[in-house]
């Protein structure tokens, strides 16, 4: 499995204000903006590491997700929730030739938690030999800071403020309790991988 980002986060999505305001960088200084290049990093940071623990993607983006078989041939689970949109499926053969599948081939199940994409019919189309199989696909609460839910966005916020504080001394890596608590409702316990 291979899972790749296509659209990465825009900047100007990024809550650099909100996170200045949170470490009170507004207050007294004539410029507050010298330092939003270091916030914007750290919150790119924090939105990867709160992303990796929930199995959820915060801002809605496109993904790739490349595959060499199938986990079952009904039905395919995608790492990373929640799937409002499969873009496409497209066949590979061991030459490089690609096959883009009907979409009257799969459908969407965009459950909340285990989003998959399932056969319309018996069984997914089938892989070649020595091939691969590409799932285009975009995931996300939304594309502005205010869609993701607050427990969510207050994590990414602490975590961010936990790695700006800690800059300077290579900070403490493990992420604080609460930080911790307010993601575990959102944590999937996943046996056997991804599904």
């Amino acid at each position: 499995m291979d899972l790749r980002e296509t659209s990465p986060i825009p900047t100007v999505a990024l809550p650099v204000a909100v996170l200045r305001d949170h470490l009170r960088l507004s207050s007294g200084f004539s410029d507050v903006t010298t330092q939003d290049a270091l916030l914007e990093q750290f919150l790119r940071a924090a939105i990867a590491s709160v992303e990796g623990r929930v199995a959820r993607a915060l801002f809605q983006r496109d993904y790739l997700l490349r595959l060499t078989r199938w986990r079952d041939g009904y039905a395919q689970p995608l790492p990373v929730a929640p799937v409002v949109l499969v873009g496409s499926v497209t066949l590979i053969d061991r030459t490089g030739t690609q096959t883009v599948v009907e979409p009257s081939r799969y459908v969407l199940d965009a459950d909340g938690t285990r989003p998959r994409i399932e056969a319309v019919g018996t069984a997914l189309p089938m892989i070649p030999a020595r091939g691969a199989v590409e799932i285009a696909f975009t995931a996300g609460f939304g594309t502005a800071w205010d869609d993701i839910p607050a427990d969510l966005r207050q994590a990414v916020l602490l975590l961010a403020a936990q790695y700006y504080e800690g800059r300077e001394t290579g900070g403490d890596a493990d992420m604080a309790f609460g930080i911790r608590a307010l993601l575990e409702r959102w944590r999937d316990l996943r046996l056997g991988g991804w599904s």
